[in-house]
């Protein structure tokens, strides 16, 4: 049974006020809140196991690369990949992204070869390939969702054209919630010999993940929206996409051997992890993947989908109320604007007075701002430990917001 209660006295910040009134955290989608075990394991590291990795023969050093290390067999297994070898560390999908762009496309990408990317993407997903864009003549290939922010897999394929060398998509939109069809891009692509890298960064916080089955070549990940550390995170990469990629940073690690004349390099995934790496960091991140499983991410599935469905019912009594992005089957992540002139930002102040936490700006997706016309949406993500309670007084903050600005 998944008991909402236990799982919220798990987070000691959830018990906290804001302005006087109780935390409603709907800020999800930009960063989520810490469970007391990654919290005492992140502790825990720094007070009486802290040493670098890797490098030391001493017990603390040793300690400290075991459960380092023991975090790519975690990461693995949460994202059903079947060799832990394919895990690659990094700071977050961002780095992740920036490795696949620099270490694998920029060397065998030519003047005129083409990357299928769809306007929900982050930009994340889409800065890295504008650097191609400008350095080396490569041209993105823009996909369209429809007005209800469903992106169809087959306006992806069909964007494959004969000089396509990647296709980027997103899992699930951090603005709409837009939960995207992945796999049905990848056999799409795979039957034109397009490799596709998939940005996990809300997908996989809020469904179970298995790369094995999605069919993709590399799917990023960031560790603090998964309820752990910020800069933590990690990219899978399939072995033969390994294979083709140069390294992206030098430094300790990443090398074998080095000489005045020569160096050589360290096999993956190390040969793509240059310097002291965030040791404690990606620890954390370990902690939280487990306590995730723990709970069961078809159990989170489910709570996130009915708080989903009592939102809707909720908003279809806010007339003034502007969702951008209605996909059938969508995540429990609602961007908003309210009638009037009331910005984005005036809206998400209001709410904090009431205690309710939301994100106001952009959301690092202007393209995909752009196509529903707004410059600006408040947007409130939920999560695992958020109730149908959270929900009614998120729609009583809106009820005053409108009242304020009508």
């Amino acid at each position: 049974m998944y008991d909402v209660a236990k799982i919220r006295a798990d987070f000691p910040i959830l018990s906290r006020e804001v302005n006087g009134k109780p935390l409603v955290y709907l800020d999800n989608g930009a960063s989520a809140q810490k469970p007391r075990v990654v919290i005492e394991a992140i502790t825990q590291a720094y007070e009486m196991e802290y040493a670098n990795v890797h490098r030391g023969l001493h017990h603390l050093s040793n300690l400290a690369t075991e459960k380092y290390e023991g975090v790519r067999a975690i990461v693995a297994r949460f994202l059903g990949a079947p060799d832990s070898e394919e895990i690659v560390f990094t700071s977050g999908t961002t780095e992740g992204i920036n490795l696949v762009s620099y270490a694998w496309a920029a060397p065998r990408m030519q003047p005129g070869d083409e990357i299928v990317l769809s306007v929900l993407e982050h930009h994340a997903n889409i800065v890295p390939w504008h650097f191609l864009r400008e350095r080396q003549g490569v041209v993105l290939k823009w996909v369209e969702p429809e007005p209800d922010g469903t992106l169809d897999p087959e306006k992806v394929i069909a964007a494959i054209g004969p000089r396509t060398k990647l296709v980027a998509v997103t899992q699930m939109s951090n603005v709409t919630g837009t939960l995207v069809d992945v796999a049905a891009i990848c056999r799409g692509a795979r039957e034109k010999g397009v490799p596709v890298l998939v940005d996990g960064s809300q997908g996989a916080v809020h469904r179970p993940v298995s790369v094995a089955e999605i069919g993709c070549d590399f799917y990023a990940i960031t560790g603090h929206k998964l309820y752990g550390p910020t800069g933590s995170g990690a990219i899978w990469i399939a072995k033969e996409r390994m294979a083709e990629m140069r390294p992206f940073l030098g430094g300790g690690d990443m090398i074998r051997d080095v000489y005045r004349d020569a160096v050589t390099y360290n096999d993956p995934p190390m040969k793509f992890e240059a310097g002291t790496p965030g040791i404690v960091q990606q620890i954390g991140m370990g902690v939280a993947l487990e306590y995730l499983m723990g709970l069961g991410m078809g159990n989170v599935a489910a709570h996130e989908a009915d708080l989903r469905d009592y939102a809707l019912s909720r908003f279809k009594g806010l007339n003034w109320l502007n969702l951008q992005g209605t996909a059938p089957g969508k995540g429990a992540i609602f961007s908003f604007t309210l009638e009037g002139a009331a910005h984005a930002h005036d809206i998400s102040t209001v709410l904090d007075k009431k205690g309710v936490a939301v994100r106001a700006g952009t959301h690092c997706a202007m393209p995909l701002l752009e196509f529903y016309g707004v410059t600006a949406t408040c947007r409130a993500s939920f999560g695992l430990y958020n109730t149908r309670a959270e929900v009614d007084s998120l729609v009583e903050a809106l009820e005053l917001c409108h009242e304020l600005f009508a």
